[in-house]
């Protein structure tokens, strides 16, 4: 068994190596853990394309939408002390839910139409991207409301940026967006911490991850890598100024967290270990089972269509593979085309991050670029190389 994982990571590092080495991604960094502890960890290329830093194992990066897992864990820590409840109005705990109308179209002048959704959102539908919430990136429609009610984008982490409307009723169908940092206003009222401080005391310490925040310090900031934009030449820009606001109007639970690769795998290993951690127990194993269930009926997750190309290429995971949504994870129903069985945990954040959790078989990795768009040409398939090589 030894000589076969060693044969295994050599053939990764091979893999990453060879990425970096020919350009095809500036930076990597990829770590795998089983029930124990790491079995993988890699980095290679630059943090930074043009400078002399290299991309190292303590790197940190924006982890954006990976901050998603997190948020559903802080939600989930409530649920089970009763202070939050998963089928329950989420207005009663957050006043300024009720508020939120259905979008109906546009008037021939361009303004949005607007009425009352016929039941209220819950912390389920939020959980589950089946609120009726959607990202600007994958909606025109959101767009054009933003543009019309002059609503900021979301990275923005201004309160206003949730001002968006719903595009069907609750529960009616999966539609990725903005639901989980309405989930991470519910923690704040739930717990009357911030977020991050919420975060800090109930999962980041008990876990280990001492380089993951919202806010970063200035021992993090001196280990970041900056997003590259990839131009249509293949060409890498970095991006040297694009930066989640440090001085937020909110803790962006949807996707506002810096963290590192060695951090990450401490929570996913968490979640493998069905709430366990060298600190004791974060969640318990019955609430780590109902998170890496389908918890949203008989939708599906769908072709995440671009509106916003330099953002993001059309986006979804396995395309022909069927998959659910747990909280707050995405759910391959039948087995996954890089050799992960039918209930693997997985998702992803914008600057092409990624993860999974295969608790059947006791494997989960984390694999972090940054790159834009998401689903890179390149870094995607990368990803599913290095996902695959523990399947082979």
């Amino acid at each position: 068994m030894a000589s076969n994982a060693a044969s295994r990571n050599a053939k990764i590092d091979a893999a990453l190596k060879r990425a970096t080495d020919a350009g095809e991604v500036p930076g990597v960094v990829a770590m795998a853990t089983d029930r124990v502890g790491p079995v993988y960890e890699g980095a290679f290329g630059k943090r930074v394309q043009g400078q002399p830093q290299a991309m190292t194992v303590d790197t940190v990066a924006w982890i954006a939408s990976m901050t998603k897992a997190v948020t559903g864990a802080a939600a989930m820590q409530l649920v089970e002390q009763g202070k939050l409840d998963l089928d329950a109005p989420a207005a009663r705990v957050v006043r300024d839910l009720e508020a939120v109308q259905v979008l109906d179209g546009f008037d021939a002048s361009g303004q949005p139409r607007t009425r009352a959704p016929k039941r209220p959102i819950t912390l389920r539908h939020l959980l589950t991207h089946t609120a009726g919430f959607a990202y600007e990136i994958w909606s025109e429609d959101i767009g054009k409301f933003q543009t019309a009610k002059n609503v900021p984008g979301i990275i923005t982490c201004q309160n206003a940026a949730l001002t968006t409307p719903l595009l069907f009723e609750p529960g009616e169908k999966w539609c990725y967006g903005i639901g989980i940092d309405w989930a991470g206003k519910m923690v704040e009222a739930a717990s009357g911490l911030r977020l991050g401080q919420y975060m800090r005391q109930n999962l980041f310490a008990p876990l280990g991850m001492n380089s993951t925040a919202f806010k970063m310090t200035p021992d993090m900031r001196g280990r970041l890598a900056k997003i590259h934009q990839r131009g249509d030449d293949d060409t890498f820009t970095p991006q040297m100024d694009l930066e989640i606001p440090q001085e937020p109007e909110f803790d962006m639970g949807g996707g506002g967290l810096y963290s590192m690769a060695g951090d990450y795998l401490r929570f996913v290993r968490m979640i493998l270990n069905r709430g366990r951690a060298d600190g004791g127990q974060v969640l318990k194993p019955e609430t780590v089972d109902l998170m890496s269930r389908n918890a949203m009926g008989d939708s599906r997750v769908t072709l995440l269509k671009t509106a916003m190309p330099p953002l993001s290429n059309d986006a979804e995971f396995f395309p022909g593979t069927e998959k659910s949504w747990g909280l707050t994870f995405q759910i391959n129903v039948g087995k996954a085309p890089t050799g992960r069985p039918a209930g693997g945990l997985m998702w992803a954040g914008l600057a092409n991050s990624y993860y999974w959790i295969d608790q059947p078989t006791g494997i989960a990795g984390v694999y972090i670029t940054q790159i834009l768009p998401f689903a890179d040409k390149k870094s995607l398939p990368l990803y599913y190389e290095f996902e695959s090589a523990f399947y082979q």
